[in-house]
Order: structure tokens, then C-alpha cells, then sequence
């Protein structure tokens, strides 16, 4: 956890157990540092206007009042798509329309110049069904974000191993598997790239121009759909 999403936490802690208070060696245990960065935090939410005050005694501590809370951390664009992602997985479920309203509240905060890059990405996501199951490399993620051309070695369905340039241009996913959707220029066209069948990747330089169509799947109209944000 790094420090401002620690700082919100805190004031979020000491507010749910408020009038309690919690000490220092409590705060530290929880969010595994030090009494003296828990101390330096404290300082400086204080230092920020955040009402935290020090009861004293044995079971004395820090507490804060009840009716403050910080904004929301603004959500970077992968952080918002990934969300929609994990939503996804709660269709037709009693908590479906509240995860999407929560969605909403956060994509709302979010700086505009975000807000555009996280529909950008979101377009380039694709499920089928319920939502996959298999991991995608963080690598092919970062590269899908970045417009990067990969270099894979990749395993086909009989363990053959070839190496190839890919040209990654979003994802499908569907209740087993993620799939890289991308351009390979061995075969010089679109392929599904099954994410766990990816035994190594390197990231080039060169950055990718082509654009992914819904209509370039080969796959049966309304079965496919793309990742809305809203």
C-alpha cells in the first residue's frame, strides 16, 4: 500500500471505530509499518486539517471525528477498467445494480483526460458469458494499455512452441479463458492468443497503430460484446 492510499485508509479506519480510539501499535500492526510512520501519518493528516486528536491513558489513541471522511482516491484508467472487469462477474446477482452504481460514483470523480483513456481501454475489452477465468500476464496487459508490439513464444494446443510478433490489440474473455486479441505478422492476420498458453513475452519498442472492430471477430453476431463503463 503505498502513502496516500494509506493516509485515506487511516482516516477511514479511525472513523468507522469512532469515539474509540486506536493506538499507534494498533494502527501499525494493521497496515504493517512502524509506530513512528503511523506517528509521521498522523502528523501529517493533522498538519492537512483532518480533526485526529490523542486521547491519553492506557487505552487512549487516536481518534477522529465521525463526520469527516476524504474524497475518494482518484481511480488511474486500468484501475477503472479493471474494475468493470471484476463487476462484470457479479451479472445477475442480487448486488449487480449496486456494483454498477458504485462504478458510476467512481468514474465520476475521475479527471476527465482518465475518464477518456478508461472508455479507450474499456473499447478494447471484449467478454463472452460470465467472465474468464484465467490470469492475463501482467506484461500483455501493460502492453495492451502502452499500444506496444510483443514478441511471444507461445505453446498451440498440441505444446508446439513458436516464437512470433504480435501486434496486440485488446482482449476476449469468456467463463474459462482470456485471450490476447492481436495481429500476428508471422500469419499476417487477427489471432486469439490464449493468455495461459503465453510461455514467454518481451515487450518491443514500436508502438502499435491498428485498431480493433467489433466486426473483425470471427465470431457469431450477439454473442460478443464489448466492456461498457456504463
Amino acid at each position: 500500500m503505498n502513502r496516500t492510499d494509506r493516509l485515506y485508509a487511516l482516516v477511514e479506519e479511525l472513523r468507522a471505530v469512532s469515539p474509540r480510539p486506536r493506538s499507534a501499535r494498533w494502527l501499525a500492526r494493521r497496515f504493517e509499518v512502524s509506530t513512528r510512520t503511523i506517528e509521521r501519518d498522523i502528523g501529517a493528516l493533522q498538519a492537512s486539517g483532518v480533526p485526529i486528536w490523542a486521547e491519553p491513558g492506557r487505552t487512549g489513541g487516536y481518534v477522529v471525528d465521525r463526520a469527516h471522511t476524504l474524497p475518494p482516491v482518484n481511480l488511474t484508467a486500468g484501475e477503472a477498467v479493471a474494475m468493470a472487469v471484476a463487476l462484470h462477474r457479479l451479472g445477475g446477482t442480487p448486488f449487480a445494480s449496486a456494483a454498477g452504481a458504485a462504478l458510476r460514483k467512481l468514474v465520476a470523480v475521475m479527471p476527465a483526460a482518465d475518464v477518456a483513456e478508461a472508455h479507450r481501454l474499456a473499447g478494447r475489452v471484449h467478454l463472452i458469458g460470465d467472465g474468464p477465468a484465467t490470469p492475463v500476464p501482467a506484461v500483455v496487459a501493460d502492453a495492451v494499455t502502452a499500444r506496444r508490439v510483443l514478441r511471444l513464444r507461445y505453446a498451440d494446443r498440441s505444446g508446439v512452441v513458436s516464437s512470433r510478433d504480435v501486434e496486440p490489440l485488446g482482449y476476449l474473455g469468456n467463463p474459462r479463458h482470456w485471450y490476447l486479441l492481436a495481429w500476428c505478422r508471422l500469419r499476417d492476420e487477427l489471432r486469439c492468443f490464449r493468455t495461459d498458453r503465453i510461455v514467454s513475452v518481451t515487450v518491443l519498442s514500436e508502438r502499435v497503430d491498428r485498431e480493433l472492430r467489433l466486426g473483425d471477430l470471427d465470431i457469431p453476431h450477439g454473442r460478443v460484446r464489448a466492456l461498457s463503463l456504463v
